[in-house]
């Protein structure tokens, strides 16, 4: 299914609303409807659904979320010249689509959702796209308010969403997201595809909260694995001395080997570690205190 023929070339609104893709903002535009017919049907089915995008400039993957039988967009967008834009298809789609002017890592959109389930799909903005996902990942209580999510993101990054121990791609944000997230890259989209082609490849990834992850505290989480891979290539009995915590003694509580260095250690691992970190930093509060 395809935008309907009545709608107006992208290219066209476009320029009839002085539309560029701005650098500040991380915008390059997919107008090939193919594309995105193509990444629309990769988050379905939408039937009933509504479809949270973020960054969607003149509306091309707005057109083909809607086409694709998206029950309502909410569509957050900071361009004053594409929220313009947008409000044609707002009228033409009358019920389906809301925009929404605003930063997306600020903005709350669940006023804005109906009943139904609730499905993130979009081609981020490149410079705040991984501080979205976090964003996203970090929602309490979980399971967030969507079930499941589908973004673009250069390839680069996308790597590092999937990758697992053992991997030159396995880092603090493979962990992050490993805990609470099953990811899998969907396919490749080539510069060319974009207006104007960005310099990298970039790729879809789909994320599905796990509904029972494991028991973290994330600040705890992102203490051990900034530690751990910010000097990835030390055994953790060194790297961990950043904590200021005897390394020795947490990595004895997690049941990690001392000599393994990050990459070797899976997900689950890092959890345990966090988690004996929560308890050492709580009994050093009381022995303070006391």
């Amino acid at each position: 299914m395809s935008p309907p023929d009545d709608l107006p070339p992208l290219r066209d609104v476009i320029r009839r609303h002085g539309i560029s893709a701005k650098k500040s903002l991380g915008q390059h535009f997919i107008l090939d409807p193919n594309l995105t017919d193509r990444i629309a049907r990769a988050g379905g089915p939408l039937q009933g659904a509504t479809i949270l995008e973020v960054g969607p400039g003149p509306g091309g993957l707005t057109r083909s979320l809607i086409a694709q039988g998206a029950r309502r967009v909410v569509a957050i967008e900071r361009d004053p010249k594409s929220v313009e834009a947008l409000q044609e298809l707002v009228q033409h789609f009358p019920g389906r689509l809301v925009v929404v002017q605003g930063d997306a890592l600020v903005v709350d959109p669940r006023p804005h959702f109906g009943p139904g389930p609730v499905r993130i799909v979009a081609n981020l903005p490149y410079n705040v796209a991984t501080a979205l996902l976090i964003h996203w990942l970090s929602i309490e209580p979980w399971p967030p308010w969507y079930d499941a999510a589908t973004l673009m993101f250069q390839k680069e990054v996308a790597e590092r969403l999937v990758a697992g121990p053992k991997s030159k791609a396995y880092g603090r944000l493979s962990v992050l997201v490993g805990w609470r997230m099953q990811a899998s890259i969907l396919f490749e989209v080539k510069p060319q595809a974009f207006v104007p082609p960005p310099k990298v490849t970039s790729a879809v990834v789909q994320l599905v909260p796990r509904p029972s992850p494991a028991s973290c505290d994330r600040g705890h989480l992102e203490r051990v694995t900034e530690a751990a891979f910010g000097q990835r290539r030390k055994m953790l009995r060194q790297s961990l001395k950043t904590l200021a915590v005897d390394p020795a003694a947490l990595l004895a509580a997690a049941g990690i080997e001392p000599t393994l260095r990050a990459e070797d250690v899976p997900v689950s691992s890092f959890v345990s570690l966090a988690n004996a970190l929560a308890r050492t930093s709580a009994a050093q509060r009381v022995q303070r205190s006391s």
